[in-house]
């Protein structure tokens, strides 16, 4: 009996060291906290923005592109907010942020950029990595022209500073587009905003074979719920308007790299036909230092080599900090 009882004994012990390892490997599990969905009223609008991560951490301001929100950032988020923390906001006029009338506000990237400086300093966000993608470069570097020390490192992804990465025919589009203010060059302004453009010009348009399968029809259908009314096509149209300011500012932008010298990550979707890898690589004429990767993806490089950006994050800020 007694001898029974210490097996039994053992065989209890060994299940209760068993039970207390299988806790302590699921204690080791690495999976990405929440992130949230919030808003903020800046100016009297509404703000929308996604957080996730310990906001004790470095900070990320993921700033998004054309015709798209914080929804190109679903996929990226959860992977870097798991060492940092993330912001992901709409500009004012995308996604879930408010779209006040064009009758009331004219749409301009110094609109955009005040808004996003504002809705920052709400969050008491002194500090931050600044990520672009397409839009969210004029956004961007007029807040670092504001505040350059508030930046602690650039993530530069298909976000054009230099001529270099526009063609002259691209070149020439945005200049139409601010001079030409006839009703023929507004009315094929209209037209890039509606479906087929957003799709086949968009997001689809300089994809092939290879990555042709990798890009999620999410990505339109969720931008285009968000392009219904006239009023949302207008407020595309009037920031193509704007868009040639951008380049106007180009050498103001490269000014300032040159003599702040950010940390700088590129990683830039080399099939992008919109804003080709030139752009890339004309970087670093003002940034020597900058670690630069062309992947092999298009415009949308987020969407197709998610996983290989946030390994190229990580490591890069790793390295940095």
């Amino acid at each position: 009996m007694k001898k029974n009882i210490l097996i039994l004994n053992i065989l209890l012990l060994l299940t209760a060291c068993n039970s207390k390892k299988e806790e302590q490997k699921k204690e080791h599990y690495f999976l990405p906290p929440p992130t949230t969905y919030n808003y903020k009223i800046v100016d009297g609008h509404k703000l929308f923005y996604r957080e996730a991560g310990n906001s004790t951490k470095p900070t990320i301001v993921l700033l998004h592109g054309y015709p798209s929100s914080s929804h190109s950032y679903r996929n990226l988020i959860p992977m870097l907010a798991t060492h940092y923390h993330i912001i992901a906001p709409d500009n004012l006029g995308s996604g879930y942020s408010d779209h006040p009338s064009t009758d009331s506000i004219k749409y301009t990237f110094d609109l955009l950029a005040d808004k996003t400086d504002k809705l920052l300093e709400m969050l008491d966000v002194d500090e931050y990595v600044m990520y672009m993608q397409d839009f969210g470069a004029p956004v961007g570097y007029r807040m670092m022209m504001k505040k350059p020390d508030r930046i602690k490192a650039l993530i530069v992804q298909n976000a054009n500073a230099y001529l270099e990465g526009l063609t002259p025919k691209r070149q020439e589009f945005f200049r139409t587009a601010q001079t030409d203010t006839s009703q023929e060059k507004y009315e094929f302004l209209y037209t890039l905003t509606s479906r087929d453009a957003i799709i086949n010009k968009q997001y689809l348009f300089d994809l092939d074979s290879t990555n042709y399968n990798i890009q999620s029809p999410d990505a339109w259908v969720h931008d285009l719920a968000f392009l219904t009314s006239e009023n949302d096509r207008r407020i595309q149209v009037q920031l193509f308007q704007d868009y040639n300011n951008n380049l106007i500012r180009y050498p103001k932008w490269q000014k300032m790299l040159k003599k702040t010298q950010p940390n700088t990550l590129i990683v830039w979707g080399g099939k992008d036909l919109k804003f080709n890898a030139n752009g890339a690589k004309a970087y670093l004429n003002d940034l020597p230092n900058a670690e630069l990767h062309l992947l092999d993806a298009g415009h949308f490089a987020a969407e197709e080599k998610t996983v290989e950006i946030a390994k190229l994050i990580l490591n890069f800020l790793e390295k940095i900090e």
